[in-house]
């Protein structure tokens, strides 16, 4: 089955050519072969309550996103073929061009595969799932907060931080579709709140406490968290540093948020725990020099160890 042309719509929209108002439908294709199953378990691991909507029987996520021109209750349904983006209002083509940023719709599998498909430890979990994905978020700064939020916890434990967090602090959505779903708190919100009632809201260290203002302060202040970093490596290398200087912020922290928000196809997380248990329990120098090999996509082999150690 080939994906749909770029940007087809298969509903109709209301209103004259040109008015983005009412609901549509687009379609994001996928360079193939897309695991839907393996992005989809990703989503299920990492949902926060309130925020995400993952419907794993009908391979779909919905949230609030936010475009230039409104929030949109967006459902993304995630098959092997394409992403079927659903929304009402808003920006549709600003929604599809993230959710194929979120996805990775659009990987170079060929290098992928080439270089993966070379190594003896990555050769097995690349044959079992060829198109594994590095699965990225729609939100840079959410992203940045729940991964402050998991530092030393369990991942449970961590969608409990990130939904009190936007219980108190993140904002109902009043559009249609939004069914109860909230915004997650935006840097502003967050940089304004008092810490003695953040860290009670959420039941959080006084430590973690003051890494979140000071990642919300910095994020107000104009650090900017998103794909498209990567594509300039002295902005790379600048939003790094800037992240490594916030009190309680490390080394395994950026270098997560550098595959996971910041778009680089070749970062790794040396100093993550499952991957150096899935690498036969060596310590980050090595994980490290293990990966040299894998470059220049040490992500994607990343996100196979991860994947492998987790389904």
């Amino acid at each position: 089955m080939t994906p749909l042309p770029d940007g087809v719509t298969t509903a109709p929209q209301a209103g004259a050519p040109g008015d983005r108002a009412g609901s549509w439908t687009r379609h994001v294709p996928v360079v193939r072969p897309f695991d839907a199953t393996s992005a989809l378990a990703t989503l299920v691991a990492h949902a926060v309550p309130g925020v995400d909507r993952v419907d794993a029987g009908r391979g779909e996520v919905t949230r609030l996103v936010e475009t230039g021109s409104g929030t949109v209750a967006t459902t993304v349904r995630l098959t092997p073929d394409t992403l079927e983006v659903r929304g009402d209002g808003g920006d549709p083509d600003a929604v599809r061009a993230l959710v194929a940023r979120w996805f990775d719709a659009d990987a170079d599998l060929a290098t992928v595969h080439t270089v993966l498909g070379a190594d003896p430890v990555l050769a097995p979990l690349l044959a079992e799932r060829p198109g594994l994905r590095v699965v990225g978020h729609p939100s840079g700064f959410e992203a940045a907060v729940t991964t402050v939020l998991g530092q030393q916890v369990s991942l449970a434990a961590c969608r409990t931080f990130a939904g009190r967090l936007a219980g108190a602090y993140g904002r109902e959505g009043d559009v249609a579709g939004a069914d109860g779903l909230r915004l997650f708190p935006d840097p502003d919100t967050l940089a304004g709140a008092r810490a003695a009632e953040l860290q009670s809201a959420v039941g959080i260290t006084g430590a973690r406490t003051r890494t979140l203002l000071a990642l919300a302060a910095a994020c107000a202040d104009g650090l900017v968290l998103g794909p498209h970093v990567a594509d300039d490596p002295a902005a790379l290398a600048d939003t790094r540093a800037r992240l490594l200087a916030l009190p309680g912020v490390g080394p395994w922290t950026v270098d997560y948020l550098s595959v996971k928000v910041l778009g680089d196809r070749d970062g790794f997380v040396p100093g993550d725990l499952v991957l150096r248990k899935a690498l036969g329990g060596i310590d980050a120098r090595a994980a490290a020099r293990t990966a040299e090999a894998w470059a220049p996509v040490r992500a994607y082999a990343l996100f196979h160890l991860w994947t492998h150690t987790a389904y």
